[in-house]
C-alpha cells in the first residue's frame, strides 16, 4: 500500500511524528510512505530511511497537488490537520486518517485555565492516527538521522570542550519560550563546565553576549553550523538545557539528558520531553510555579500578553545549575 504522510512544520513538530513514520513503515507489509513538508524543514527528515520519497511544499499549491495526484495513493495520513492539508485530502479523494490535534482543549487550558487534555503525549496520539491500520506504538522513541559528511569532529571544537560540554539551546519560533539574555549569562554563571551555546544565525548575537561572560569556556554555536551539525553538536553533548524549541525534541531523539526550561508554553500542552520506553526518565522540567497565567499559548507569543514575563524572569537559576552537576557528573 501506498502512503502519503502530511506534516509541513516545523523543526521539533516532524520530529514528534518520527514514530508514526518508522511504525508505519515497519508494522504495514509492503508500506510505500511518501512524506510531504515544507522545502525550507527539508534538512529534517531527508536522511529518514523510513521514507521512500519526498514532497516539498514551496508556493504552489495547485501544482503540487497535481504531482500528488500521479501517485494514486491508498491512504493519506494528515499529521498536520490544518486547511491546507485539509484541501490536500480532498483534491486526492485517498482514504485519509487524520491527527487529533486536541484544539478545543488547548483553547480551554491556555484561555480558560480549565484543563481538559487527554494526557497523552502527541506523539502517542501521532501513533494513534494509525490505529485504524493495527499499527502500535513500538516504544522506541523519535528518530533523527544525520548524514556522515554532517557531522562535527570533536577536534574542530575549543580544545577545553573535547572533553565534554554542556549544550544549551538558547533559540525558540517565539520570545515567550526563550530564556532572557540576562538570565542565559546568570545560568552560565552559574554553571561550572564547559558550553556551547546551539541555535540559529538569529541567536548569534544573544550568543555573543552571553558568551562574553567566559569565550574560553562558552562556545557561541549560533548560526555557524548546519541543523544536521547543530543536532550532532547536542548528541555529542553530555547534557542538554533547552527552551520549548526543535533541538529540545531532537535531543530527546538521541536518548540525551534534558533540563526543559518551560516560559509560556507547558508539559500539560502533551509536548514534553519524549523518550524511548527504556530511557524514560532522563529530563526534568522546569516551570516557575502558581503562576496562574501559564501556560498563556501552546505556540508561543512575541510578548508577555501580561508583560511582566514572570514564567521566565522567575525561573530558578540555582536549582538548574545544581540539576546540571547531577546530570553532567552521570
Amino acid at each position: 500500500m501506498k502512503f502519503l504522510v502530511i506534516r509541513f512544520s516545523s523543526i521539533g513538530d516532524i520530529v514528534l511524528t518520527t514514530p508514526a513514520i518508522r511504525c508505519l513503515k515497519q508494522q504495514v507489509a509492503g508500506a510505500e510512505v511518501h512524506f510531504l513538508s515544507k522545502s525550507n524543514f527539508k534538512a529534517v527528515t531527508e536522511g529518514n530511511p523510513y521514507i521512500d520519497k519526498f514532497f516539498y511544499f514551496k508556493n504552489d499549491l495547485s501544482a503540487l497537488i497535481q504531482e500528488l495526484k500521479k501517485e494514486q495513493y491508498d491512504y493519506i495520513i494528515d499529521l498536520h490537520n490544518n486547511f491546507r492539508s485539509k484541501r490536500i485530502c480532498l483534491a486526492l479523494r485517498s482514504k485519509v486518517l487524520t491527527y487529533h490535534k486536541e484544539r478545543f482543549q488547548k483553547f480551554l487550558l491556555t484561555k480558560l485555565r480549565i484543563n481538559r487534555m487527554s494526557g497523552r503525549h502527541i506523539v502517542e496520539r501521532s501513533v494513534d492516527t494509525l490505529a485504524p491500520l493495527g499499527v502500535l506504538n513500538d516504544g522506541k522513541g523519535m528518530d533523527f538521522f544525520i548524514p556522515p559528511n554532517q557531522e562535527i569532529s570533536l577536534n574542530d571544537l575549543p580544545v577545553p570542550h573535547m572533553l565534554g560540554y554542556v549544550a544549551i539551546v538558547i533559540g525558540a519560533s517565539y520570545y515567550t519560550k526563550k530564556l532572557p539574555i540576562h538570565k542565559l549569562r546568570e545560568l552560565c554563571t552559574a554553571i561550572e563546565f564547559p558550553i556551547i551555546l546551539v541555535g540559529g544565525k538569529e541567536d548569534f548575537a544573544e550568543g555573543e553576549a552571553v558568551a562574553s561572560i567566559d569565550s574560553i569556556r562558552i562556545y557561541n554555536a549560533c548560526g555557524k553550523y548546519s541543523l544536521q551539525e547543530s543536532a550532532d553538536l547536542v548528541r555529542k553533548s553530555k547534557l542538554v538545557i533547552s527552551n520549548d524549541t526543535g533541538l529540545q525534541h531532537i535531543a530527546c531523539a538521541f536518548n540525551k539528558p534534558v533540563l526543559a526550561i518551560w516560559g509560556g508554553t507547558s508539559p500539560l500542552l502533551n509536548m514534553e520531553p519524549y523518550y524511548a520506553n527504556t530511557e524514560k526518565g532522563r529530563y526534568q522540567n522546569f516551570i516557575v510555579p502558581d503562576l496562574s497565567c501559564q501556560p498563556c499559548s501552546n505556540f508561543g507569543l512575541k510578548a508577555c500578553p501580561k508583560g511582566h514575563f514572570n514564567c521566565m524572569e522567575k525561573q530558578d537559576i540555582a536549582a538548574i545549575a545544581d540539576s546540571t552537576k547531577k546530570w553532567f557528573r552521570a
